[in-house]
């Protein structure tokens, strides 16, 4: 599996969805790169599923395909096309970027980016569904917290490996997390994982997940739910059956409703996309 060599004038277009420039590597450039990326790329499986039925897509993406459906739809995607998408763009840009897989309850299921600069090291992940809309250091003495509405995501000093733990608490339980390692990895390394996404049984074939970051609140759809969230309060709003979701996820997504309506039709019984 291979996205082929990145175009750069596809690159360029997406920057200029980003509305950020093409600057010399520094670490505000990569923190203002950063925001741009999470804020206007949300997090969604719509595509995914979407992919699938149209074109029996059971692998990333191309590059050309990535950035037609954020300039056209609105699409973004999971950790796998988001983090790597933003890899490519990084790279682009002239930074000392190195893909790296993270490990949850299975090793190397989640991939990151991790961006030498300036002295320093830094974890760049946009493929999280979390509110990461800066570089986060990963030369830690304390933990560093992130918190918004009924998330905290804390992220610990590196162990004795130069490993970088991510924990998510929801209303104070811990929900979720991984293990990020800094060994450098082609996106090939990942195929069978991806390949794995795709099974009837994976957690996005069984559950919906739209989530789009503001600089001071977040919106999320999970299956049924819609929730808002703002500092550190939160609304949650239930609709009242899947026939809802394809005029709410546009009106909050712009993600058409046709779209949504072949997407979720892919979709098992909604299962918790935390799980």
């Amino acid at each position: 599996m291979s996205l082929q060599s990145p175009d750069s004038n596809l690159l360029e277009r997406l920057l200029i969805h980003l509305k950020v420039g093409n600057r010399k590597p520094s670490q505000k450039a990569l923190a203002e790169l950063v925001a741009a990326f999470v804020t206007r790329v949300p997090f969604e499986n719509v595509s995914k599923l979407y992919y699938m039925k149209h074109h029996n897509l059971r692998r990333l993406p191309n590059l050309e395909q990535l950035i037609e459906g954020i300039e056209r739809y609105n699409f973004g995607g999971t950790c796998y096309s988001n983090n790597y998408c933003l890899h490519l763009l990084l790279a682009h840009l002239g930074y000392d970027v190195m893909l790296c897989g993270a490990d949850m309850e299975n090793p190397d299921v989640h991939l990151v980016n991790m961006v030498s600069l300036e002295g320093r090291e830094f974890i760049i992940d946009a493929g999280y569904a979390a509110p990461f809309l800066e570089p986060l250091s990963r030369d830690l003495k304390q933990d560093y917290v992130i918190a918004l509405g009924r998330d905290r995501y804390v992220l610990k000093p590196k162990d004795r490996n130069g490993n970088s733990r991510l924990e998510l608490y929801r209303d104070g339980h811990h929900k979720h997390g991984y293990m990020a390692k800094p060994v450098p990895r082609q996106i090939e390394y990942f195929a069978r994982v991806i390949e794995d996404s795709y099974c009837d049984s994976s957690t996005f074939m069984n559950a919906l997940l739209l989530v789009r970051f503001f600089p001071d609140r977040s919106l999320v759809i999970h299956n049924l739910s819609v929730i808002e969230s703002q500092g550190m309060d939160y609304h949650i709003h239930q609709l009242r059956d899947r026939d809802e979701l394809p005029k709410v996820v546009e009106k909050y997504f712009s993600i058409p409703r046709e779209i949504v309506s072949e997407a979720i039709a892919e979709l098992g019984e909604f299962g918790d996309a935390w799980s």
